[in-house]
């Protein structure tokens, strides 16, 4: 019998389920990749598993791979869809609830208009806790990238994200600074690399190269990433339209040690069985 899977995307960043609740995955970092492979087999940026939760205070856990097979720490999309699939599968009800993800428990809140409340946890910004090599905190950092000098901003939202800001997010070097960026030796376990253009003091428009998975339609954890570095400079309010070429997620952070949370759809794509 061949596993079970749902397609799913919240806001084009798109998503392979499994349900992994009575049996292991049963795939390798390979058989992952080839998985992911947009050409060869089903594609997507995360692989999402839905497993017990070891956590007694959690409902479930869940794990996440990227397109490479990798594994990853947080996904903020990818959490939403997670909700919403427990809800159709009848195992979460409406309301607040909390998940465990690969970096620690996770609330999430199911509203009655199909979106879903994350709460992301507080941004790190402490170079140890990214991590990034650093010889001190501060609000951006400078390094030397292919010739370049490249400015930027750091910080942890379950996993690490450096933040540039552009005048035009539109022409955001990604395929060439977001992806050496991802990989540099500053980032001992890489990184997602956002490029944020500024449109108001409430409302961002951005686009992300994710390690392990490229350019992609949407990055929730980057969207919160973009609006802590940003918000922490004083340029930002503390609720936020942030817009990414898949659609709209409202991010609010009041600062300080408080947590950030991120508010947008999951959708399903179709219903499929692995050979």
């Amino acid at each position: 019998m061949g596993v079970r899977f749902s397609k799913m995307h919240g806001i084009g960043n798109d998503f392979v389920v499994v349900d992994c609740r009575t049996q292991a995955l049963g795939l390798d970092t390979r058989a992952i990749a080839r998985l992911g492979d947009r050409r060869f087999g089903v594609g997507f940026d995360q692989l999402l598993t839905i497993e017990p939760a070891g956590d007694s205070g959690c409902a479930f856990r869940y794990g996440i791979f990227n397109s490479d097979g990798s594994p990853a720490g947080q996904c903020g999309n990818g959490v939403r869809c997670v909700a919403a699939w427990l809800r159709r599968a009848g195992a979460l009800d409406s309301g607040a609830t909390r998940l465990q993800s690969p970096t620690g428990p996770v609330s999430v809140e199911l509203l009655d208009d199909g979106r879903v409340r994350v709460d992301m946890g507080v941004p790190r910004f402490d170079p140890a806790q990214i991590p990034l090599r650093a010889e001190r905190e501060a609000d951006s950092y400078r390094i030397g990238l292919d010739g370049e000098t490249i400015e930027f901003g750091a910080v942890s939202i379950g996993n690490p994200h450096a933040v540039l800001e552009v005048d035009d997010s539109a022409d955001a070097p990604l395929v060439t600074v977001g992806a050496a960026l991802s990989t540099d030796a500053h980032f001992p376990q890489g990184c997602n690399v956002g490029f944020a253009q500024i449109l108001g003091r409430a409302h961002l428009r951005l686009r992300v190269w994710e390690r392990g998975a490229g350019a992609t339609l949407a990055c929730g954890s980057g969207a919160c990433a973009a609006v802590a570095v940003l918000r922490r400079r004083g340029k930002l309010d503390a609720e936020v339209a942030v817009d990414l070429p898949g659609g709209e997620l409202q991010i609010q952070w009041p600062g300080g040690d408080a947590p950030i949370r991120m508010t947008g759809p999951a959708e399903f794509v179709f219903d499929g069985e692995l050979a």
